[in-house]
């Protein structure tokens, strides 16, 4: 598991401003990206390598 205490998170541009289902992520890392559920920032998070989430990022753009 990836030591993320150093991560500064960001809301996603697709997260409403509502305050309902928002994701966070953390991309200032060199070799993860994290992301979280905003309403539980001490719950688990998800870890990506850059490249992994380059490839999830860009088929969720197509859709």
């Amino acid at each position: 598991m990836h030591e993320l205490t150093d991560a500064r998170w960001r809301k996603s541009s697709r997260s409403g401003s509502g305050g309902g289902n928002c994701v966070e992520v953390a991309d200032n890392l060199p070799d993860v990206i994290g992301v979280r559920d905003s309403k539980d920032p001490t719950g688990p998070a998800l870890t990506f390598t850059p490249h992994a989430w380059r490839a999830f990022v860009r088929v969720a753009k197509q859709h």
